[in-house]
């Protein structure tokens, strides 16, 4: 008899890393490397594909709060170049890697949660 799963949902789940079935198992196996299924529902992976969306996601919000900071910097205190090149390298590294893993396992569980397949052309 095939077990029942209430369904989960994908933002929290995704955001903490969990499988997007059960909510218990470990959707990465490393940093960003996913799973290649749920330790504890048995879920297969293989199906869950994010691309780019994370980076790109990333990238626009990092981008937006890095630029509208050394815009107020420059405007408020009009510092050295140098602090700005320091301030803003390291938010945007930090962020970045505080953001991307999050993000792909919501985008993952987004994914589960939709029924998201691959387009595919109707003849």
């Amino acid at each position: 008899m095939a077990r029942t799963y209430t369904p989960q949902a994908p933002i929290s789940t995704g955001l903490r890393g969990r499988c997007p079935r059960c909510g218990e198992g470990h959707l990465f196996k490393g940093f960003l490397t996913v799973a290649p299924s749920c330790e504890a529902c048995g879920l297969d992976y293989g199906m869950f594909d994010s691309g780019d969306g994370p980076a790109f996601f990333v990238m626009s919000i990092v981008g937006i709060f890095v630029v509208g900071l050394a815009l107020w910097m420059e405007i408020t205190y009009q510092p050295p170049m140098w602090v700005h090149g320091l301030v803003a390298g390291s938010l945007s590294v930090g962020l970045s890697l505080l953001l991307v893993r999050p993000l792909k396992g919501m985008l993952l569980a987004l994914q589960y949660a939709n029924k998201a397949e691959q387009g595919r052309f109707e003849l």
